[in-house]
């Protein structure tokens, strides 16, 4: 196959027996299968795949290797030019596959591409994660065109040029299979959430370039694993993000960028605990803690992607802060913040 689509799957049999015809019906072809890769669920998801869809291939992980390790493990055994990781509470649409696959063939200097996200509750609407693309701020805050922070727009296709982009959203996005392995996939040691950012990070310092291609659609559910103000989620995100800017920063802006992001989650911080929501503060601190801890270990990580980086500047990341924009200058889109529809990063 030139495609494969690679859902993984953990104790989601719900989500399968809801999504899984969708994906099945819009993306099989000559070119392209789906295959469902479990990560050794405790619930029946094999037996109702095993039922119901008998000649579906499905890769047998030995345990609950999360989603970074989890997709790396699979993609080893799948030898398909282009890969689309999927979540799988993402309903497809018509003949989706086939615009992300035709623009990395006409252009083989793009590592990967996502399609617009909308949010499958209220389908006028971005979604949070991903939306028409994702960018960061100058200090590893991320934001995507159509969602600033938590304020999501509604998609009336002002979003729908092919632009490069900082960052495909993990919900839906399509790789060469080359290019993930030589950039050495997702980083196992962030288990959750920001792994892909990080993923992108790397190709675009590398020379690769990330797109959206807003003429594929898919709507994603999001939150299906943990709701965006989980405690457990907030964690993984400031620690993950912590450790995903140690990882790439570059060492003339290391220091300026570290001091400013402390100073911004200070606030973030205090503004939990005024709010008396406790368990959050706590993640956050919880989250400096263990990026403290781990950082040594990834010092020859660090060392390696400074090496292996051909963009110390990269085009598409936002050389101002977004707290700044959204707070204080009353930028909550992001025609808003770009200034107009037509700028280029």
């Amino acid at each position: 196959m030139k495609t494969s689509v690679v859902i993984l799957n953990w104790n989601g049999r719900k989500l399968l027996e809801r999504f899984l015809p969708s994906v099945l019906q819009h993306s099989l072809s000559e070119e392209c299968n789906v295959i469902v890769a479990d990560n050794n669920s405790n619930d029946d998801s094999l037996e109702f795949l095993q039922t119901h869809y008998p000649d579906l291939p499905v890769i047998v992980l030995d345990k609950n290797w999360g989603f970074a390790e989890g997709y790396n493990k699979a993609l080893q055994q799948v030898d398909s030019e282009y890969v689309v990781l999927l979540n799988s509470d993402v309903e497809t649409t018509p003949d989706w596959v086939q615009p992300l696959v035709s623009y990395m063939d006409a252009h083989p200097e793009v590592a990967a591409v996502q399609p617009k996200i909308r949010a499958y509750k209220d389908k006028n609407r971005f979604e949070y994660a991903g939306a028409s693309g994702g960018f960061i701020d100058r200090y590893g805050y991320p934001f995507c065109r159509g969602r600033i922070l938590h304020v999501v727009e509604e998609d009336r296709g002002q979003y729908d040029d092919e632009m490069p982009v900082f960052w495909a959203t993990g919900a839906c996005f399509c790789i060469r299979r080359k290019e993930y392995t030589e950039a050495g996939g997702l980083d196992s040691r962030f288990f959750a959430h920001m792994e892909e950012i990080d993923l992108c990070w790397r190709l675009n310092a590398r020379g690769k370039r990330v797109m959206c291609i807003p003429s594929s659609v898919v709507y994603h559910v999001g939150g299906a694993s943990l709701r965006q103000d989980n405690p457990k989620k907030m964690y993984l995100n400031f620690r993950n993000n912590l450790l995903m800017i140690y990882k790439n920063i570059p060492q003339r802006i290391y220091h300026s960028t570290f001091t400013m992001r402390l100073f911004f989650d200070i606030l973030a911080c205090l503004r939990l605990l005024l709010n008396a929501n406790f368990q959050s503060a706590r993640a956050v601190i919880d989250a400096y803690r263990d990026f403290l801890k781990m950082r040594p270990s990834f010092r020859p990580v660090r060392r390696e992607n400074l090496r292996k980086a051909v963009k110390e500047v990269i085009p598409t990341q936002y050389r101002k802060s977004i707290l700044i924009d959204f707070y204080f200058r009353g930028k909550k889109t992001y025609a808003a913040v770009m200034g107009s529809l037509s700028r280029r990063k």
